[in-house]
């Protein structure tokens, strides 16, 4: 009998020992998880990201506005002539007195219900039509609210010509820098020198100029860029071109001249 109860303590005993053992080895995984947890910790990743987002989304709202107040402050400015397509809504009188995606005819006279004469467009800014409207309209109609909006632009355009990879004539549909011109021609020819860049333009009494242009420095950021008007023409002559070579060039291709006369 004693035999078994001692053959029964070792048993418990054994059994006792073999429990404590996983326990033992599991200790160490919990020291190294801890460890673990210690950069994650320190790195704390909802914070940073949040900050982060935060200025990336102040960064982009304050981009768009200024690309909106960059293209909107060209719209506004913008000088309505032949081939633009612009939309003259009343507030309440649509569609008898309301004019949808109406192309400005050669004469840029625009005819309007009530309006017997038309509205002459050419050369004012979409506030300006929408002022003239409301004048004439109140005659007729108590306060009108009247809002003239462009469309699409296709009066206003720019010619490049001489060493560049696509010359021609192109609408300028938005405000455009002289290196979105070039660009927009394919870039500089081979053989084409930075230093031989022109614009030709009409003055507001339509006297033609010329200006050179120092196209290294504007893009070195030495000098601010140069921004095109309506009718303007960009010359890129060679390197070894002379002044009076450009322009007896230009003289001979002006696209503003053959095709546009002055712009104002």
């Amino acid at each position: 009998m004693s035999a078994i109860k001692t053959y029964s303590r070792l048993l418990i005993l054994i059994l006792a020992v073999a429990a404590a053992l996983p326990v033992a080895a599991q200790e160490p995984p919990k020291e190294s998880s801890d460890v673990e947890l210690v950069p994650v910790a320190s790195a704390t990743p909802p914070e940073t990201d949040g900050s982060t987002e935060a200025t990336v989304d102040g960064t982009e709202d304050e981009d768009s506005k200024e690309v909106e107040k960059y293209y909107s402050n060209y719209l506004q400015e913008y000088r309505l002539g032949p081939q633009d397509i612009i939309t003259v809504e009343v507030f309440g009188q649509c569609p008898d007195y309301c004019r949808f995606d109406a192309a400005i005819p050669p004469t840029a006279r625009l005819s309007y219900p009530l309006i017997r004469e038309g509205v002459f467009v050419g050369g004012k800014t979409t506030d300006e039509v929408a002022e003239d409207i409301t004048k004439k309209l109140s005659e007729f109609i108590i306060d009108p609210n009247v809002t003239v909006t462009l469309v699409r632009v296709g009066s206003a355009r720019y010619s490049v010509m001489g060493k560049v990879a696509a010359p021609g004539i192109r609408v300028m549909d938005r405000r455009i820098s002289i290196n979105e011109a070039l660009l927009e021609a394919g870039g500089l020819a081979k053989g084409a020198s930075k230093n031989k860049v022109f614009i030709g333009r009409f003055s507001s009494d339509g006297v033609f100029s010329q200006e050179q242009v120092d196209l290294e420095a504007i893009e070195k950021g030495k000098i601010p860029t140069i921004f095109l008007k309506p009718g303007d023409q960009i010359f890129v002559g060679e390197k070894f071109f002379t002044l009076s070579k450009v322009w007896n060039a230009v003289g001979q291709l002006s696209a503003a001249r053959i095709l546009f006369g002055s712009p104002f």
